[in-house]
């Protein structure tokens, strides 16, 4: 006599959610998720998908930009053209907000708007056809737990042996700064824009703030970047954040650093930041990117017995269990790390031990990540802090990315790796990559990390010449132990 499915509920169709739904499918449980916003979540519809794919066209701006350098001469280019003899320059064709400065190419904002909406709902009707293919039930509507077992969508109810909360985070609300989604703006709001905002200050400079005003200074906006600590990415490696910022000044940035904004006021087609130290800001825009907090209201959460901390997050173990029995929680609304990667992870672990399968709790250490700014900042293992206070004892290698054959070649000057091994056996504990496509780079090191290479092995590795991903194993042979090098 066969066992009985095992039955699956999931609230939330993100990556915490669906990847979640895959692997339990697969797995041959009856699985049903209840969603409201769509299925792929915020992350495809209005947070990852759409500012990388802006992202995607503000890197290509950043190229044209450079052509000059790489002996490229584009139409409109009033300085090259002035440069070739008997020839009169033709006036230049200026972009969004460049005041003084030969425009290569202009920014058409409804179609680039259009295209990032469109590949939006590209992505996730993908992750719908997914799930219809893995035989999920989908249910739009809102859904709550009533009981461990139970689930509440309108007027459906659904019993579950487990339940998967994966209901996401949503932008924080700055008292006396609320968007109102016309010149005041959170980043889920910058789509419905009719124009790139001419003149754009970014409250916050965390992950979220340093993406934005890279990619809006790169598409021709001025920005204005307001950030409360000494540093633009205060959370980031120093020497990292260090690059970048100097970067977004050299390219006509204005960075405001120890400047807290008390408010954001509309004054008609205009904006005014206030800072606490009384000082104003003038733009056409305002962008706030302050943090998230967890959607995790009007749950049935707590009446279920799911422990929440302060902040409202789900608390949750290294295998996504809450402190509710058959009740496990993946994403953003746990708080913990707040990547696709990671909450994605978390749904298939959460999955994967509910249903009696071998599982390895999360290692956050491992956690390979990637701010997209230009250059890009990926990050995995150990931190250059850790390090410096001792936990754990390990060698620094540190590369400049302008001594790299094909950054040179490429006109990249900016950016370096970073290597960190363990001191004595040589094992590779982390690392970072400040260069274009570091998110792409990080891999060869997040593969390090993971599998416990030492830097004899790196470095006895292959790599292309000439190719960015040559700094790693020269990087990795700079750290050899001495009666190991050939």
């Amino acid at each position: 006599m066969s066992q009985p499915r095992a039955r699956i509920a999931i609230l939330g169709g993100g990556p915490g959610g669906y990847e979640a739904a895959l692997v339990a499918a697969q797995l041959g449980a009856q699985v049903t998720v209840v969603d409201s916003d769509g299925l792929g979540g915020a992350c495809v519809l209005t947070d990852c998908v759409p500012s990388k794919t802006l992202i995607a066209t503000s890197g290509t701006m950043s190229v044209l930009d450079g052509c000059g350098d790489l002996g490229i001469r584009l139409a409109g280019d009033e300085a090259a053209a002035g440069r070739q003899a008997g020839q009169t320059a033709r006036p230049a064709q200026v972009g969004v907000a460049r005041p003084g400065r030969p425009g290569r190419a202009t920014v058409d904002a409804s179609r680039l708007y259009a295209r990032v909406k469109t590949l939006a709902r590209a992505q996730s009707a993908d992750v719908a056809l997914r799930l219809a293919a893995e035989g999920v039930e989908v249910v739009t509507g809102r859904g709550r737990l009533a009981g461990p077992n139970t689930v509440v969508a309108g007027e459906r109810e659904i019993s579950a042996d487990a339940v998967l909360i994966a209901t996401g985070a949503l932008p924080r609300v700055l008292p006396g700064a609320e968007p109102d989604g016309e010149r005041i703006l959170n980043w889920r709001q910058l789509y419905d824009l009719a124009e790139l905002p001419p003149e754009l200050i970014v409250v916050g400079s965390g992950v979220t703030g340093a993406e934005f005003a890279s990619a809006y200074q790169a598409l021709g906006s001025q920005v204005t970047l307001v950030s409360s600590r000494h540093r633009v990415l205060p959370q980031e490696d120093a020497d990292a954040a260090a690059v970048v910022e100097d970067v977004f000044r050299r390219r006509g940035m204005t960075v405001l650093g120890r400047s807290r904004a008390g408010g954001v006021k509309r004054a008609g087609d205009r904006v005014v930041v206030t800072l606490e130290d009384g000082r104003t800001v003038h733009g056409s825009h305002c962008l706030l990117t302050v943090g998230m907090v967890p959607a995790t209201q009007n749950l049935g959460l707590e009446e279920a017995g799911v422990a929440l901390d302060h902040q409202g997050f789900v608390e949750v173990d290294r295998v996504s269990r809450t402190s509710a029995r058959g009740v496990y929680a993946a994403g953003d609304c746990t708080g913990v790390m707040m990547l696709a990667s990671v909450a994605a992870m978390q749904g298939r672990i959460a999955m994967w031990h509910t249903l009696g399968e071998a599982v390895q709790p999360i290692r956050l250490g491992h956690v390979a990540a990637t701010i997209f700014t230009d250059p890009e900042i990926a990050t995995v293992g150990v931190t250059a802090d850790a390090v410096e206070a001792g936990e754990p004892d390990a060698m620094v290698v540190k590369l400049p990315l302008a001594t790299n054959a094909r950054a040179k070649m490429q006109g990249f000057r900016d950016g370096f790796v970073k290597l960190f091994a363990r001191r004595g056996t040589g094992i590779v504990l982390g690392g970072v990559v400040v260069a274009p496509r570091a998110s792409e780079l990080i891999l060869g090191v997040s593969l390090a990390v993971e599998q416990s290479l030492t830097v004899d092995q790196m470095a006895h590795t292959f790599a292309v010449y000439p190719s960015l991903s040559g700094s790693l194993t020269e990087a990795a042979r700079k750290l050899m132990r001495p009666s190991n090098i050939n």
